[in-house]
């Protein structure tokens, strides 16, 4: 008897293997949620009481107080970062719950705060909402205060249950945040938890919310620090989806040094080379850079001094946005309910930076070595300067396809003097797909040409900064992509805008 070899898999020629990758395309809410670009985690409850970053379970809900609550505050300084949306901890590892759930005693019901008639969920998305952002939630599977966590089934029911407490009853969520912790330790209670029958809920209650992390519509960047990868890919093999992967990768301890771990293996996910032998199992799954303004997610007064500078959080941001992903940035609340000093300070500074970077587009006429501006119907356009802005939305109306005889396209934007320039934007429409495999970006000055960026994959947006150099035309050279490349934007920032001076 021999084991049975399963068959290696087709072979495919150059032209199919381009079909294949070009054909695989985001969702409606997926491309929703990439236009967003930079969200935030608010980490808050009573490990922010306790001053813990994992709570034990079975903490007094008494002892959740905040003594002066103001969820405007927390949105003021959130839309003053440039943020579009914000995402709540509605229940952490250690089960309080911040909503009166009807499942459990453990809540902000049984609580000395507003007399436990108080609803903190409900205060968040309302305030969001106010101040123009989208909410979201973050509900963790894992509870250690809840006696059927382990059960199997009946946990399940549990979970759901608050599950669909939260998306019935607080307004449109635009993300379902989950993680797969499970801090138990091998002698502890293991839940085998029903990844499936808890995103049917999402679906039913929320069908444009997408399911982050361990679910099928946003993949987590393999890390806490922040670290974004060279070249981010939205098609992957489907395999990444497999949420057991994630959860083993996810933290199994109340240990501050994940927060600042990074880690350098699967650098690679997206390009040809890496999905070789995988072309039958694609996906379009991008991904999120999270990470905490703190060494820590909760409010932690030791800290006060370790939060993140602008500046720091500006490259967070280039790198996180500028690279094919959305960057989903924690601020948590201290104790009294506010946002700390340090925090709302380097919050308004990173506003000012993103500002500064986005009126730092400069006019530049624009050349196509073929092709021209078109809508989504294929409709010749006359405004060619459309694509050097960066105010169009993720289905920008103007998109430049060029020949199919251009085996090398070129777009070129000459600026009106000599200029100090700092960085160039690429935008894919990715509703047509990620294509763009290499594409370099050269600076022109009385005629010379010098390499200024380099980059792999582009996608919904990338940023390439360069040390300012004084240019009076800006090339940008597609040397390799998949199938006829369609791009949305292409803008080039003074060197103000893309490196602040202090």
């Amino acid at each position: 008897m021999t084991d049975h070899i399963a068959p290696p898999p087709p072979v495919l020629d150059a032209t199919d293997e381009i079909a294949v990758l070009s054909a695989v395309r985001p969702s409606a809410r997926q491309v929703a949620w990439q236009s967003m670009e930079f969200y935030a985690f608010i980490h808050f409850g009573m490990n922010t009481m306790t001053d813990r970053e994992w709570g034990l379970g079975g903490e007094d809900p008494r002892l959740f107080d905040p003594s002066c609550l103001d969820v405007d505050q927390w949105m003021s300084a959130i839309a003053a970062a440039g943020m579009t949306g914000a995402i709540l901890t509605a229940k952490h590892h250690d089960g309080f719950c911040l909503w009166p759930s009807q499942v459990t005693t453990h809540s902000v019901a049984a609580s000395g705060w507003q007399e436990g008639k108080g609803d903190l969920v409900r205060l968040v998305a309302d305030a969001a909402r106010r101040h123009g952002l989208k909410f979201g939630i973050y509900l963790s599977p894992w509870d250690r205060t809840e006696t059927t966590y382990g059960s199997g089934k009946a946990y399940d029911d549990f979970f759901v249950r608050q599950l669909e407490e939260l998306l019935s009853g607080y307004g449109e969520v635009f993300s379902v945040w989950f993680d797969g912790a499970n801090g138990e330790g091998p002698d502890g209670a293991h839940q085998l938890y029903d990844w499936e029958r808890y995103y049917a809920v999402v679906r039913r209650l929320q069908p444009d919310a997408v399911i982050s992390v361990c679910g099928p519509d946003v993949r987590w960047c393999g890390n806490e620090a922040g670290h974004t990868r060279p070249d981010e890919w939205s098609v992957v093999p489907a395999a990444l989806r497999d949420v057991e992967g994630v959860a083993d990768r996810s933290q199994h301890a109340d240990d501050g040094a994940f927060s600042r771990l990074i880690r350098s293996d699967d650098e690679d996910l997206g390009s040809r080379e890496a999905l070789v032998g995988r072309l039958d199992e694609l996906v379009w799954y991008p991904a999120e850079v999270n990470t905490s303004i703190r060494p820590g997610w909760f409010h932690h007064p030791h800290e006060d001094s370790s939060v993140r500078s602008a500046d720091e959080l500006f490259d967070l941001w280039c790198d996180a946005v500028g690279g094919n992903a959305c960057l989903l940035l924690n601020v948590p609340p201290d104790r009294r309910g506010l946002l700390a000093a340090p925090d709302v300070a380097a919050l308004r500074g990173l506003g000012e930076r993103i500002r500064a970077f986005r009126s730092g587009v400069l006019d530049a006429g624009i050349a196509l070595s073929s092709g021209m501006p078109r809508t989504g119907s294929g409709e010749s356009q006359a405004d060619w300067s459309a694509l050097t802005r960066l105010d169009g939305a993720a289905t920008a109306p103007y998109v430049w396809r060029p020949e199919a005889f251009d085996g090398v396209p070129v777009l070129s934007l000459t600026l009106a003097d000599p200029t100090e320039v700092g960085a160039v934007v690429i935008r894919e429409d990715i509703t047509q797909g990620q294509r763009v495999e290499r594409v370099v970006v050269i600076g022109m000055s009385d005629g010379r040409e010098r390499v200024l960026a380099k980059a792999n994959s582009v996608g919904y947006q990338r940023i390439l900064r360069f040390p300012p150099s004084v240019v009076d035309e800006v090339k940008v050279r597609i040397e390799a992509s998949r199938g006829l490349p369609a791009l949305r934007t292409l803008a080039v920032i003074d060197a103000d805008g893309a490196w602040p001076r202090r």
